[in-house]
């Protein structure tokens, strides 16, 4: 066997990241770019050095693409990941999958249809931060899981984002936009989310972009800028968040789940790697557990989706796990908009642990 084919639609701000990993795993390779202005596609083809580049046909008619790798913006991603269905391909999405449940749906059942997979982001769960805490808890360390507390709160990205509008409109927002890393780690940890409850507020109609060739430009702002929510998971335990863009205190990667004998604090799930603490019962201080160093960030759960695709076996990272992340966040603002608990209707089920040998920089294929 060979590396996996991978096409990226969409040249933007996050595809060097997802391109400069992908190119260090020996069993991905890059083979084509595509994005709706050719020439942004040209210009990240040329410096990476990627053979084939164009419009997303260049792509998706690409036979030597496994996995379309979907990186436009919220709005776009269903419809690119039909396209590339139709295709005949694998997809992988920068998150959210959807930006409601119907059209979440639709996805899955039309790729089941087809025999191809979806993966989704965040693939931060795989990485060696997220995967210690699992494995911290799971061995018991902190007693039996009980709540979770997490809190992202930032003046908001229109300060250093050079095009940062869309993170202020529908599918965006703190919620939509920050949430799914903080919501796909705590279903990690406890499971599936069975209820939702959920306040927003927006401090203000319209931003102003702070940096980039657009400096000093207005823009709409039209989703709740702060969230404060609450969830039941279907195994009884609790968990309280606030996703914010209006804090002036920038607060982030806070996650603490606290357990019947002990507190652990998590690494920031927007990143790979970082600390983990417990505070035990009868302790006095915090006690560092674990210092986790990634070798790759975003392209993990591709890799990881491919090896999968090749062993026949389920990935971890799965459309349904994104789906039900999607469900979560359309139900907290259901729930925003109507004032009451919503129940959540989907459920997934938790993948394992990755092996403690599983190793982004392998070939094994």
């Amino acid at each position: 066997m060979s590396a996996v084919g991978v096409g990226v639609i969409g040249a933007g701000v996050i595809s060097d990241a997802y391109i400069k990993s992908m190119q260090s795993f020996p069993d991905l390779s890059v083979v084509a770019i595509g994005d709706l202005r050719p020439e942004a596609a040209k210009e990240k083809a040329e410096q990476y050095g990627i053979p084939a580049h164009g419009g997303p046909e260049a792509v998706l008619n690409n036979a030597d693409v496994e996995i379309v790798v979907n990186l436009t913006i919220p709005i776009a991603h269903v419809e690119v990941a039909l396209a590339a269905i139709a295709a005949g391909k694998h997809v992988w999405s920068e998150k959210p999958f959807s930006l409601d449940q119907e059209s979440g749906l639709k996805l899955l059942s039309t790729a089941q249809d087809a025999g191809l997979r979806l993966g989704c982001a965040p693939d931060t769960i795989l990485g060696p931060g997220l995967q210690t805490a699992r494995r911290i808890i799971e061995k018991g360390d902190i007693g039996q899981p009980l709540t979770a507390l997490t809190l992202m709160q930032s003046p908001g990205p229109e300060s250093w984002h050079p095009n940062p509008a869309f993170l202020f409109q529908e599918g965006a927002g703190p919620l939509w936009d920050i949430g799914p890393y903080y919501l796909t780690t705590l279903v990690q940890l406890f499971g599936p989310v069975a209820a939702v409850a959920g306040l927003g507020s927006k401090s203000r109609d319209k931003r102003t972009i702070g940096s980039g060739p657009l400096a000093g430009t207005e823009f709409d702002v039209t989703v709740p800028t702060h969230v404060s929510a609450i969830a039941r998971f279907e195994s009884g335990q609790s968990s309280q968040s606030i996703f914010s863009f209006d804090s002036p205190l920038p607060r982030a990667g806070f996650v603490e789940i606290t357990g019947s004998e002990a507190t652990l604090a998590l690494p920031d799930p927007n990143r790979f790697d970082g600390e983990l603490k417990v505070r035990r019962r009868d302790g006095e201080d915090w006690e560092s557990v674990a210092t986790t160093e990634a070798t790759a960030e975003r392209g993990t759960g591709v890799l990881e989706m491919a090896r999968a695709i090749r062993a026949d076996r389920p990935h971890r990272a799965t459309g349904a796990l994104a789906f039900h992340v999607v469900d979560v966040m359309a139900s907290i603002t259901d729930s925003i908009e109507s004032g009451t608990f919503v129940d959540v209707t989907s459920t997934v089920e938790v993948p394992p642990v990755l092996p403690d040998d599983w190793d982004v920089t392998a070939a094994t294929l």
